[in-house]
């Protein structure tokens, strides 16, 4: 069974809100996540993983720009 984390959305229309992602084998979340509003696929917003804290293994995921 996997294992999952709640990571921090900052920035975009999302900013504030909290995802809940599988790990990967090393304890990894994904890279990037396509947060999905009301719009659909196509206007989705693009968040790319980053440590908040190196030495506890904390991330966040930073906006950086919509899909299109």
């Amino acid at each position: 069974m996997a294992s999952s984390v709640q990571i921090l959305l900052v920035g975009g229309t999302a900013d504030g809100q909290a995802v809940t992602v599988e790990l990967d084998s090393n304890g990894r979340p994904p890279l990037t996540h396509h947060h999905i509003g009301s719009g659909g696929l196509a206007h989705a917003e693009i968040y790319e993983l980053e440590n908040a804290r190196e030495e506890s293994r904390e991330w966040r995921y930073r906006w950086t720009g919509p899909a299109m």
